[in-house]
């Protein structure tokens, strides 16, 4: 497994750099390799992705998402083996810090040898940069998803009454940000490699 972390400050309020990275149809503007996002609901997106002259096609799920703090996600099925978190502070009204890490695993020729070289760090550094240009030149996000999904409600988690209603929050995906905050003090979700992690399935 190849574990990348990497860290920027954006020059836009906390809330916007939250919005527009729930608005994952955006992201081939800003992420290299990437060529198509489809929101399939509000936890799953299949990806159409091209790196090293590889196209491949998987479907991700979101583990944790909590409004202005976090969105974990990891694959599921297929070949591609892979999770992550992006967590967002605030340092003051006008600037955020992102933080995002990653934990894949290569699973081509090609892939394997971009790892060893640190093709994966440099790209994921690069998507940051893109995604602070990105967002310093509009100002203000293309849309918002302010809802909450909690770890529980995994693929491979049971059921409990206290897990419904998981989501929080109005309407799908990608649609303006009517301005709801859900509700805070809710469970942390680990990065990749801490203590708690549950792994790839």
């Amino acid at each position: 497994m190849s574990m990348v972390k990497q860290t920027i400050d954006v020059d836009v309020p906390l809330r916007n750099a939250y919005n527009q990275w729930t608005q994952f149809e955006e992201f081939p503007n800003f992420m290299e390799g990437v060529e198509d996002v489809t929101q399939l609901d509000d936890r799953h997106c299949h990806w159409q992705t091209k790196v090293a002259g590889v196209r491949r096609e998987f479907d991700t799920e979101i583990i944790d998402q909590l409004p202005d703090e976090r969105i974990s996600w990891r694959t599921v099925g297929g070949d591609v083996r892979q999770k992550g978190v992006v967590t967002f502070q605030r340092l003051d009204e006008s600037h955020t810090r992102v933080s995002l890490a990653m934990d894949m695993e290569p699973s081509g020729m090609a892939e394997k040898a971009g790892d060893a070289l640190g093709v994966l760090d440099r790209r994921v550094k690069g998507d940051l940069k893109r995604f602070k240009g990105f967002m310093e030149e509009h100002e203000h996000e293309t849309g918002a998803w302010r809802g909450r999904i909690r770890p529980s409600d995994a693929a491979d988690a049971p059921p409990t009454p206290t897990d419904a209603p998981v989501r929080e929050g109005p309407g799908p995906m990608r649609t303006p940000d009517p301005g709801s905050m859900p509700s805070r003090g809710q469970e942390s979700w680990p990065l990749p490699g801490e203590p708690g992690d549950p792994g790839l399935r």
